[in-house]
């Protein structure tokens, strides 16, 4: 589960603000992974935002949107936008969690799903292959649904470096496949057009794995606001963590795991009208890529 952050090549301060690898955003015809299912060729299609690939041909990595009040090309009729902010929740299930699965044990959470819904809050769920096989209409309804969309969040939730909060590893040779194989699981849910967007396990990479992926296109999606969602109990507690970390732009990593993230039903509900009274408008991340190409 992500409770820290990692920054390129190295551990990342809890909660910090990460950099971008040195990239500016260029948008750019998605190229997801080769078992992705093919996106519509529709000629009237807008491109997904991604970023232009990092220094030597690496993976991208995004961590917030403009440092804006969200001004955009609205100001020329008098309206404003906002400020921006995407709310982003792991749908983690580790390959090896079957067992736990089978015998009891809730890796959704159609609440929090449901309160997104009701509150009119879009949002960009990371989702691991194994997570959309055990809940292929969960999957499937998310996906379907234009309010949301879906990105990859690996099949296995394996790490992609070494010591990584604990999880299994990767080997370097199968970074890629991990990454296409959630492609395939999303296609065989009937999940459409899952965004070229990938969030490390645990949020931990290098340039190993940033060079592993270059060649599948995704642009790898970080955050800046650790809302400590995962394994607390105390409601309260992680909506002052939200609230005291968002600024405009702000990527804020959830989780949407009933039994790893308990409270996060209840943080969603008070958060989301208080940003609201503060001025901010809830995107999703491929908005947020898109404001920082300049795109409204």
């Amino acid at each position: 589960m992500i409770t820290l952050v990692r920054r390129a090549t190295a551990l990342c301060a809890l909660g910090a603000a990460l950099t971008a690898c040195g990239t500016t955003a260029a948008e750019v015809a998605p190229r997801p992974a080769p078992s992705a299912p093919a996106p519509s060729s529709s000629a009237s299609r807008t491109p997904t935002p991604t970023l232009a690939p990092g220094p030597a041909g690496l993976t991208p990595v995004f961590e917030h949107g403009p440092r804006t009040d969200g001004t955009t090309r609205g100001e020329q009729d008098g309206t404003r936008d906002g400020k921006l902010i995407a709310l982003t929740f792991d749908a983690d299930m580790t390959a090896d969690q079957g067992p736990r699965a089978a015998s009891g044990e809730r890796f959704d959470n159609p609440q929090l799903i449901a309160a997104l819904r009701k509150l009119k809050v879009p949002a960009t769920v990371f989702m691991t292959g194994r997570w959309a096989e055990e809940y292929p209409d969960e999957a499937r309804s998310i996906g379907r649904d234009r309010q949301f969309e879906i990105a990859n969040h690996s099949y296995s939730h394996y790490a992609y470096t070494d010591d990584c909060y604990g999880l299994p590893t990767v080997a370097e040779d199968d970074m890629r496949a991990d990454l296409e194989r959630a492609y395939t699981a999303f296609e065989k849910a009937g999940v459409p057009n899952p965004m070229p967007y990938f969030r490390f396990p645990g949020g931990c990479y290098d340039k190993a794995a940033l060079k592993e992926l270059s060649a599948t296109g995704v642009t790898a999606v970080q955050w800046d606001v650790v809302s400590g969602d995962a394994f607390a109990t105390d409601a309260d507690a992680v909506t002052r963590q939200v609230l005291d970390g968002v600024r405009p732009g702000s990527v804020v990593v959830m989780h949407c795991t009933r039994s790893a993230a308990p409270v996060t039903e209840e943080v969603v509900r008070a958060v989301v009208p208080e940003l609201r009274s503060r001025g901010y408008r809830f995107v999703k991340v491929s908005d947020l890529v898109g404001a920082a190409n300049g795109r409204a």
